[in-house]
C-alpha cells in the first residue's frame, strides 16, 4: 500500500478534489438555473409565435369567407345594376309613348263623365222616339265621344305604364344602391381583418428574430452545462476514489490499533496488573 509521504499527498489531492467538485456542483447549478431561465424565455417567444400564428388562421379563415361574401354581393349589385339599365330603357319607351300620345290628344273632361254621357245618349236612343237627323246627330256623338274616351284610356294606360316603370326602376335602384353599400361595407371588414393579419405576421417575424437571441443564449448554456457535468462526474468519480482509499487505511490502521492493544491488556492480564476502564473497554471490543 502506500507509503506516508504518498499518504499525504493524495490526501492533499483529495481535499482539493472535494474543494474542485463543491465548486463545480455550485457553479452547475447555478448554470442549470441561466439554462432554464433562458429555456423559460425561448418558451415565451415560441408561445407568442404559436399564439400569432393561431390568430392568423382564425383571422384568414374569416376574411377568406368575407372575400368569398363579397365576390357573391358584386354578382348580385350587377345584376341589380343590369336591370336599372334594363328598366331605365323600359321607362324611357314609356315616357316616349306618353308624350307622343299626349301631343296627339289634349284630354278633356273627365273619362268618367265622358263614359256616364255616352251611357245616356245610348239609353235615350233605346227609349225615346226623335226625327231622324236629331237620331244621326246623336249617334256621331256618341261616336266622337267614344274615340275620346278610347284615347283617353290609352293615354291613362300609358300613363299607368310609365308610372309603374318609374316605380319599379326607383326601386331596382335602391337595391342595386343598397347592394353597393353592402359590398363596400363587407369589402371594408375583409381589408381590416388583412391588416390585422399584417400586423401579426410582423409581429411573428419580430418575435422569430428575438428568439433566435435567446435560443442562441440557451443552447450555450446548455453546452456549458453539460460540459461542466461531465467534468463533474470525471472529478466525482477521482473523489470517489481517494475516499475509498482513506477509507480502507482508516480501517486497517484502526485494527493496527486494536491488535496493538490487545496485546497489552492481554499482557497485562497475564502479569495480573490492575486494568484501567480504557483496557476494560477494549477488551471487550475486541471480544464484540
Amino acid at each position: 500500500m502506500e507509503n506516508s509521504g504518498e499518504l499525504i499527498e493524495l490526501r492533499k489531492e483529495f481535499n482539493q478534489k472535494k474543494k474542485e467538485l463543491s465548486n463545480l456542483r455550485s457553479k452547475l447549478n447555478s448554470i442549470s438555473s441561466q439554462k432554464e431561465q433562458a429555456f423559460q424565455e425561448l418558451r415565451s417567444f415560441r408561445d407568442k409565435v404559436k399564439d400569432r400564428l393561431s390568430k392568423i388562421n382564425v383571422l384568414r379563415k374569416e376574411r377568406d369567407g368575407l372575400t368569398q361574401q363579397v365576390k357573391d354581393l358584386k354578382k348580385s349589385r350587377d345584376e341589380f345594376n343590369k336591370a336599372v339599365k334594363d328598366k331605365a330603357a323600359i321607362k324611357k319607351v314609356s315616357d316616349e309613348k306618353k308624350k307622343e300620345l299626349a301631343g296627339k290628344f289634349k284630354q278633356e273632361g273627365n273619362p268618367a263623365a265622358i263614359k256616364s254621357t255616352i251611357d245616356k245618349m245610348e239609353m235615350q236612343l233605346e227609349t225615346e222616339v226623335m226625327p231622324f237627323k236629331q237620331e244621326q246627330g246623336i249617334r256621331k256623338k256618341i261616336k266622337e265621344l267614344k274615340s275620346q274616351y278610347k284615347k283617353m284610356e290609352e293615354l291613362g294606360a300609358i300613363w299607368k305604364e310609365a308610372g309603374t316603370a318609374t316605380a319599379s326602376l326607383s326601386e331596382t335602384r335602391r337595391k342595386a344602391e343598397d347592394s353597393h353599400q353592402k359590398v363596400q361595407e363587407v369589402a371594408g371588414k375583409s381589408q381590416e381583418i388583412h391588416e390585422q393579419i399584417n400586423k401579426l405576421y410582423d409581429e411573428v417575424k419580430t418575435f422569430k428574430t428575438e428568439e433566435q437571441s435567446f435560443a442562441e443564449k440557451y443552447l450555450e448554456r446548455k453546452v456549458e452545462y453539460e460540459q461542466l457535468k461531465k467534468s463533474m462526474e470525471e472529478l466525482a468519480v477521482r473523489v470517489t476514489e481517494l475516499g475509498k482509499l482513506f477509507n480502507d487505511e482508516e480501517k486497517k490502521s484502526f485494527k493496527e490499533q486494536v491488535k496493538e492493544k490487545t496485546a497489552q491488556v492481554k499482557e497485562k492480564i497475564k502479569k495480573k496488573q490492575k486494568l484501567s476502564t480504557e483496557d476494560i473497554l477494549a477488551f471487550q471490543a475486541i471480544e464484540e
